[in-house]
């Protein structure tokens, strides 16, 4: 749900960078969920306060009461258990239920494996694991219409219009 920039302030508090349609959700769950690249576990943290600025989310953290243990939480991921979110409504999807599909363009030729959604500016790109037989480790596949043509949570794939040498 968003991503730890680093400190705030000397008081320990964290800017969040919000990864949602709705930057202020995350200010809706008191319980995040928070791990770095290295980590394969989720560390629970409960947040004591929190508010909007300038587009980001500026959170207290409980346990983070200085500059420099909200500086190690720097570039951290944001979660939330998936029971506290809304269900999804006819032609949503959440990016978590992304990560594991396999994509497969037109020609049937499998492309790879979500491994994560990340924003970039104009619009979300897909960040797919190469096969293990295709060159390079990860291809990164823009998430626009013109790109995506299906996605099938049920068959855990994703049909895409892309080449398989791009």
């Amino acid at each position: 749900m968003g991503r730890i920039l680093g400190p705030f302030g000397v008081r320990g508090w964290v800017k969040v960078r919000p990864l949602s349609e709705l930057p202020d959700t995350l200010l809706d769950h008191p319980t995040w969920w928070v791990r770095s690249e290295r980590e394969s576990t989720w560390r629970e943290m409960r947040r004591t306060a929190g508010r909007m600025h300038a587009g980001t989310v500026l959170a207290a953290l409980s346990s983070v009461e200085t500059r420099e243990a909200a500086l190690a939480l720097a570039w951290c991921d944001v979660g939330v258990l998936r029971e506290a979110l809304p269900a999804v409504r006819e032609g949503e999807i959440y990016w978590a239920d992304l990560v594991g599909l396999d994509v497969v363009n037109r020609e049937g030729v499998v492309l790879g494996q979500v491994r994560g959604v990340t924003e970039h500016g104009a619009h979300p790109l897909l960040r797919v694991a190469r096969p293990a037989n295709a060159p390079g480790s990860e291809r990164l596949i823009p998430w626009v219409p013109a790109i995506i043509d299906q996605v099938d949570l049920e068959a855990k794939r994703i049909a895409v219009d892309w080449g398989a040498d791009f």
